[in-house]
């Protein structure tokens, strides 16, 4: 009995899925692993391949990233820096908790990789994200402006 069922978990074990050796954190440290929920064409393949963004830095004094903070990320054997626009950790009331990390893949100046965002975003994300515009020089209102829906 017990050979039969080691032998049916073998195959699973020499298959070509990918194995993730981290756990998908709920507070978003180093090495996080974050979904992708733009349409950039690194960000489709990253996601379609099995292999999600790790996160390598969070641009912030805690180095816990919230919602509307600005991550540097492994992706793709290249390193991209991103808007954080929704956590699975606990939020402060009128914030919504999401079921994933997800990420908007941002370039140098602010602007986004993608044309769309295929996820609702929190409607506190305007008001953060026209702070830090004003504060950092670097143009966040257009990832704002190519959001679909907002919760």
């Amino acid at each position: 009995m017990l050979r039969k069922s080691f032998a049916a978990l073998v195959p699973l074990v020499g298959s070509s899925r990918p194995l993730h050796t981290t756990a998908v954190c709920s507070e978003i440290r180093k090495m996080a692993r974050l979904r992708v929920v733009d349409n950039s064409e690194i960000g489709k393949r990253a996601m379609a391949e099995g292999k999600p963004p790790k996160c390598i830095h969070v641009y912030n004094k805690q180095s816990v990233g919230m919602i509307g903070d600005k991550v540097l990320v492994a992706i793709k054997g290249q390193k991209k820096k991103g808007i954080l626009v929704g956590c699975k950790q606990f939020q402060k009331p009128k914030i919504p908790k999401f079921d994933s990390n997800n990420l908007v893949l941002i370039d140098d100046n602010g602007t986004p990789l993608g044309t769309r965002i295929h996820v609702p975003i929190p409607t506190i994300l305007r008001t953060i994200l026209k702070e830090k515009t004003q504060a950092k020089g670097a143009d966040y209102t257009k990832l704002l402006g190519i959001a679909s829906r907002f919760v």
